[in-house]
């Protein structure tokens, strides 16, 4: 790897609402992260160097070239850090699947914040919490105040909160993506702003399963079936989104004989990730030799898909048309 001159780039990398495994996807350069850091002189990175937040916050705006933020946006923390790495930073890329499209985290966009705490601190059998105590985002013990963030109703992508350079989708991304795009960066050679780093194709296209379109006429989950290595699993009734999905990732999951799941995103072309498979999906529900299936036909095979949001939408609710499921608070 190497830059255009010899000047070390600064990167800094930020964290929200992420289990940090993206910080693995960069840890597992393995051997080329020696090539990385002769290139790269990391100013922030909590995860893996003892840096201090204090000691970001007072370099100078816009004067690291580059910022990594990994994770969703979901309390008043996650948000002040992308903030002041939009701040500090020249350039800003959304790092793996949270930070693109909200991620598994955007999930609790299902429910309210009230309703999750009610879940964890009270309802769940093993919980011992006679004064139904919830966290609170300041506490007074012994003279002392205690902070923490407020939990967000809505989780929201990178891009809803600050302006977004680059996305590098993937949950988290494949070290081929990272290698090409941390490349990209050192030589100088990143697309138009906006572009996500990664293929503009569906996963369809590298899958190595024969498809041969045929239609359905039911859907089985995983445990219900064992499927054949060889055949597209559409084609077998497990619902895959390959067909919704961008390529990049390798089909790894498919080759562990496992559908997608969707933790690539959509490519351009696709407005929606959800709405794109259960069209696909409908486009290959019926009956063989037969044109309409009767509605309470159709009634059982929609009923077959358990959990719609969390099959169409695990990754990308946030970034979807539908956002959230409205509630009322009570």
């Amino acid at each position: 790897m190497r830059t255009l001159s010899q000047r070390k780039l600064k990167l800094a990398i930020g964290l929200g609402a992420t289990c940090s495994g993206c910080d693995m996807s960069i840890v597992d350069l393995a051997e080329k992260l020696t090539d990385v850091f002769n290139a790269v002189e990391v100013v922030f990175w909590p995860t893996a160097f003892d840096q201090k937040l204090k000691e970001f916050i007072q370099l100078p705006d816009g004067s690291v070239d580059l910022g990594f933020y990994h994770g969703s946006i979901a309390n008043e923390e996650n948000k002040e850090i992308a903030e002041l790495l939009r701040k500090k930073t020249k350039t800003i890329i959304a790092f793996g699947a949270c930070a693109c499209h909200g991620g598994v985290p955007g999930l609790a966009n299902l429910t309210t914040t009230k309703e999750l705490f009610a879940t964890v601190y009270k309802e769940t059998p093993s919980t011992e919490n006679p004064d139904f105590t919830e966290p609170l985002s300041e506490t007074k013990v012994d003279g002392y105040s205690l902070h923490l963030p407020k939990k967000f109703d809505t989780v929201q992508c990178l891009h809803d909160c600050v302006d977004v350079d680059y996305y590098l989708p993937g949950c988290p991304p494949e070290v081929p993506l990272v290698e090409k795009a941390i490349e990209a960066i050192l030589t100088g050679k990143l697309p138009q702003k906006g572009e996500t780093l990664a293929p503009n194709r569906i996963l369809c296209d590298e899958c190595p399963r024969k498809r041969e379109e045929k239609k359905i006429s039911k859907i089985y989950r995983l445990q219900q079936i064992i499927p054949d290595q060889e055949k597209c699993l559409l084609d077998q009734g497990i619902i895959c989104l390959g067909p919704s999905t961008r390529m990049g990732c390798g089909a790894k999951c498919i080759e562990a004989n496992m559908p997608c799941r969707g933790c690539m995103g959509p490519t351009s072309k696709t407005l929606d990730q959800g709405a794109k498979m259960i069209a696909s999906l409908g486009s290959v529900l019926g009956l063989e030799g037969e044109e309409l299936m009767s509605e309470d036909e159709v009634r059982t095979m929609v009923d077959q898909v358990k959990d719609p949001l969390g099959t169409f939408y695990m990754f990308t609710l946030p970034a979807s048309i539908l956002k959230r499921k409205t509630m009322t608070q009570k």
